[in-house]
Parts: C-alpha cells; structure tokens; sequence
C-alpha cells in the first residue's frame, strides 16, 4: 500500500511572501492562491540569475505585454472598423491590447502615451517591425 505523501515544507521564497501578504492585510484566499504561484515560480529552480529574467518575463506576460517589438503581421492586429467597432479605420493589436493603428499594423500609437501626452497629435508613433511577406505560389503549367 502506498504510504501518503508527506508534505514538503514552504520554500523560502513562499514563507517571505506568505509574511509579506499577512503585513500588508491581504486576505487569506487571496494570499493562498498567490503562494501557490509563488511555489510553482519555486519549483522551477531558478538560479538567482535566471530567477530575474523569469520574473521580468512573467511580470510582461500577467500584464498582457509583448516580449518582443510588435510586428506588422497581419495576422498580429484585428481590423476593429470591419467589426463595426469604430467609425474609422483602426487595428488593435492581438499582442498589446494597448496599441492601435490606423493604418493596419505599420504603425501604431499606445493608449497609455496617448493618455500622458494628452491629444493624438501629441502622441509618439511607433514604427512596427516589418515581416518579409510570402510570395505568390506560381501557377501551375507556367
């Protein structure tokens, strides 16, 4: 018969933010399910320098932000006009919910920029990074 699992014991890292949630009130479901993040990010055993890029890269991913520079991939940007969504023409992209383009994913704006420079005109636009397009398959017989 299979002896039960014994439980391991809290890592470090899990018992710093079990502490850290507990001193600022979160409440226990809350701090619960945020340790078992917390564990799963454990359980891959980072080194302390793998640990940072893990982290930045995880920070970027649970804020719905790329890990590289957007491209003009049609297929990176959903064409809201045609859904009856806008009045104008305007791209929103699949990878950055913020950023939104009038011209089909070659350039954009961020939502974020436009709400700190305070007008459109004013708003930095940003250049997408250009994908080689496929050829045309050649015909058959030709």
């Amino acid at each position: 018969m299979p002896q039960p699992k014994t439980p391991r014991p809290e890592s470090n890292l899990v018992a710093h933010a079990r502490r850290e949630l507990r001193i600022i009130g979160e409440d226990p479901d809350t701090i619960t399910g945020l340790c078992r993040v917390v564990q799963a990010f454990a359980d891959m055993g980072h080194s302390g320098g793998s640990a940072h890029f893990a982290s930045l890269y995880l920070d970027k991913l649970l804020r719905y932000q790329p890990l590289s520079e957007l491209t003009d991939d049609p297929g990176e940007w959903l064409d809201r006009h045609a859904e009856g969504m806008t009045p104008v023409p305007m791209w929103q992209s699949t990878r950055n919910p913020e950023a939104f383009s009038t011209d089909a994913g070659k350039t954009y704006t961020l939502l974020s920029e436009q709400k700190a420079a305070g007008d459109l005109a004013t708003t930095p636009l940003h250049r997408s990074k250009v994908m080689p397009q496929a050829d045309e398959p050649e015909e058959a017989g030709a």
